[in-house]
């Protein structure tokens, strides 16, 4: 079963997605050039839960008066397990922002709205050797920010003392069957740049776009995931199993993660509607595992309204 969308076939298939827990981080700086780069950084190696440790990535970029310090910032979502999260923020923060010139960083979610909560600041206020200080950030409501401040060469490192984090949804996706790679990617970053117009949502993967999907599982026992021999257009008259249409010659996927559920079908229909405008897209589909693997099952046809 399928159905067309701007004269592109789309496969009436779900998305197979799951649940990781988010945090968000609001990264500042004396200007938005180091708020990036700490940013982008902070979010290296981390595009799949499956050898990375956790799915990151920027959700937006803020101006001053959407930040706690009133400097130019960078909104961070970070994905993975709930006893992983302490861990995997620890190593990030401290290797990556805390050694970013000018950076600042502060929770992202209230914690009167957060399921769970890491010690953060808690835990690298130690680097300060001693010499560490814990404030208020500002007055009225502002003062409800516990931070340290920990001395380092260039001056101090203001961080905010905990964290919040709730459950979340990864795994989202779409994709993108081309003539050929100029059209699959042209549509695909096309795709990429519309979601980011979108609230709550990452695409983690490099530029937002993952060439290389995979399945569970391997003739190889040692291997958890290998490539999608299914959607490899150099493979389609090699496997039983193709999904490859015939004139098809590359294939892209657009992986994304949200705060919520909605946010991600959000993302996924302003995603889809963007990449079936340009010329050379011969289809749309979905990556599932016949709803064996996560809890949401996202269906393309819902999230389109058609």
């Amino acid at each position: 079963m399928a159905f067309r969308l701007n004269g592109v076939r789309v496969e009436d298939t779900f998305a197979e997605a799951f649940r990781l827990w988010v945090s968000r981080l609001i990264i500042t700086a004396k200007n938005a050039r180091w708020a990036r780069i700490a940013a982008q950084t902070m979010t290296g190696f981390a595009t799949s839960i499956i050898m990375c440790g956790c799915e990151a990535g920027i959700e937006c970029e803020l101006s001053p008066d959407e930040t706690p310090d009133g400097r130019p910032g960078v909104s961070v979502l970070v994905f993975t397990g709930r006893k992983d999260m302490e861990d995997q923020l620890l190593r990030r923060v401290g290797q990556c922002v805390l050694t970013s010139p000018t950076s600042a960083v502060y929770n992202g979610i209230p914690l009167e709205e957060a399921e769970d909560t890491v010690s953060l600041g808690g835990r690298l206020r130690f680097f300060g050797d001693g010499y560490q200080k814990k404030v208020r950030l500002g007055d009225g409501l502002g003062a409800k920010r516990r931070l340290w401040r920990i001395p380092v060469m260039e001056g101090e490192f203001l961080i905010e003392d905990k964290f919040g984090m709730k459950r979340g949804v990864a795994g989202g996706n779409f994709i993108i069957l081309g003539r050929d790679v100029d059209s699959a990617l042209e549509a695909s970053e096309r795709a990429v740049k519309a979601i980011e117009s979108v609230k709550g949502v990452i695409t983690p993967f490099p530029g937002g776009v993952c060439r290389s999907g995979s399945k569970v599982g391997s003739r190889y026992k040692f291997l958890r995931a290998s490539t999608n021999t299914p959607l490899c257009p150099t493979l389609r008259a090699e496997v039983p199993d193709t999904q490859v249409p015939e004139g098809v010659g590359s294939v892209f996927e657009i992986v994304i993660n949200g705060v919520d559920l909605d946010s991600v079908k959000r993302a996924m229909a302003v995603g889809i509607r963007e990449a079936v405008k340009v010329d050379g897209v011969l289809g749309i589909t979905a990556g599932n595992y016949g709803g064996r693997l996560g809890k949401y099952l996202i269906y393309l046809k819902e999230c389109l309204g058609v």
